[in-house]
């Protein structure tokens, strides 16, 4: 219990106490930035504003070992401080003049650089800063739902090109906690086929994530060059999408949400995985949110049966269905109906399952073997005619399309796939940060069409559609 102040105190220790308090209460969760040298910052959070940024992560637990419930749990820093721990609504704004931890990596002997001092020092406090919202100035907006709303930017800082989500705050409800997890899993995730959170900024009526700028996505780029993509793109893009992938499945990380839509493609053609596991929002950029509901095409049948044991193989089958879709030109299940008809059109093609194909699947929630038609497996190419035309590429689909997931490729593996043995070795030896194209020779071939540009969106059922360009 907290004794009073006496009437006494002299006024200039009534004054600090009162610092405190409100230091205290409004400080007492705060968010630093730790120096990167791209110019922008990776979130770091420290558990007191004075305390000095740690910027590393504990290790994390595979998600396999951890209750459904508590998945979301992933990561958490040395500092003390878990945004998991406490309701949504708990998490406060803070001042960020008093939270500025930054550190430059380059500074062996302790000296900050010039170009750091200026963009955070106290003498200039009308210069742009990072983690402030007028450091960014809203050039269009890309998307707009009930959970947030999507604007291409520019950092004033350093001129780049940005993206927006900037997600509206309830008082009574607080931070959504699906922003909170996005943020806390990207601010660990540094690698070239993921998108990267630059910044996070926190006021009363908004919480903004700041992502590097990517201006299509794989959806927009298949819709643009129908007909199915050039075999060697379709090869440098579904690499970049299991290295990805491996990345953050040694991380015990599952996307859970692969599909098209949630692969970016930068203008040099670099792909990046992008909205990790959010069912309510879009990671950027996106046209609408209200429009683009998340369809079961990519959606594994042990998850359409019910299934909740979850592991890296739920990835899988979605690279599966995109590998054919970039091949083929048109979706690998598009089911136009519901559960039952998108059940349907898997088992055509691969069979109907049974005990002795699937062990277990008897026991799965929504397996009722009587409300299937019974269909005998077949080759790939009968369905996809195009997979027959690519060396290796039928063996290698079927691999990702097993019905019983735990027969599933993993996503290590698949690198190591004949299917990628033409491809220079040197890809195989590049740092997480390092795109694929630094390696020479490696490029995109040209496509029936113009180079890469955003064009017509798909709506909810695979069908292009019109829509803004950015």
């Amino acid at each position: 219990m907290c004794d009073l102040m006496p009437a006494s105190q002299p006024a200039e220790k009534i004054g600090k106490m009162k610092k405190l308090r409100r230091t205290l209460s409004e400080s007492f969760r705060s968010i630093a930035f730790k120096k990167e040298d791209s110019g922008f910052d990776e979130i770091c959070v420290t558990k007191m504003s004075t305390r000095s940024c740690q910027g590393t992560d504990s290790v994390i637990k595979p998600l396999d070992t951890i209750p459904e419930d508590k998945k979301v749990r992933v990561q958490r820093t040395q500092s003390g401080f878990d945004p998991f721990e406490k309701p949504a609504s708990q998490v406060k704004r803070v001042h960020s003049e008093n939270n500025a931890c930054i550190n430059a990596k380059s500074s062996s002997a302790g000296k900050e650089s010039p170009k750091l001092r200026r963009h955070s020092s106290p003498s200039s406090p009308t210069s742009p800063k990072f983690g402030k919202a007028d450091s960014y100035e809203k050039l269009e907006k890309l998307g707009e739902g009930s959970y947030a709303t999507v604007y291409k930017g520019k950092s004033k800082v350093n001129g780049k090109l940005v993206a927006l989500k900037v997600i509206r705050l309830q008082e009574e409800e607080g931070t959504p906690f699906t922003a909170i997890r996005e943020a806390s899993l990207l601010k660990g995730l540094k690698h070239s086929n993921i998108v990267l959170l630059h910044d996070i900024i926190h006021t009363k009526e908004t919480l903004t994530l700041v992502f590097e700028y990517v201006h299509t996505d794989l959806c927009q780029y298949m819709d643009k060059h129908p007909g199915g993509l050039h075999p060697d793109n379709v090869k440098l893009f579904l690499f970049q999408l299991l290295r990805g992938l491996s990345y953050i499945h040694q991380r015990y990380i599952l996307h859970r949400d692969l599909k098209p839509q949630n692969l970016l493609i930068s203008d040099t053609g670099e792909l990046k995985l992008a909205d990790f596991g959010l069912a309510r929002a879009k990671s950027v950029p996106s046209h609408t949110y209200s429009n683009e509901v998340v369809t079961l095409w990519y959606r594994p049948p042990d998850v359409l049966l019910g299934s909740t044991d979850y592991s890296t193989c739920l990835d899988m089958w979605g690279v599966g269905c995109i590998f054919i879709e970039m091949i083929q030109g048109v979706a690998a299940f598009p089911g136009m109906k519901d559960i039952q008809d998108q059940l349907e059109r898997i088992f055509l093609v691969l069979g109907t399952p049974s005990e002795d194909t699937w062990p277990s699947v008897s026991s799965l929630p929504h397996f009722k073997p009587d409300r299937f038609t019974v269909y005998s497996a077949k080759k790939l190419r009968q369905a996809w005619n195009k997979l027959g035309y690519v060396d290796h590429a039928e063996e290698l689909a079927s691999r990702f399309l097993q019905c019983f997931p735990k027969n599933r490729l993993s996503a290590q593996a698949a690198l190591n796939h004949e299917y990628f043995s033409n491809l220079p070795p040197r890809l195989w030896e590049l740092q997480d940060m390092s795109s694929i194209f630094t390696v020479p020779n490696v490029k995109l071939q040209t496509e029936s069409g113009d180079s890469i540009q955003v064009c017509a969106r798909r709506n909810s059922h695979g069908k292009a559609s019109s829509g803004s360009k950015h």
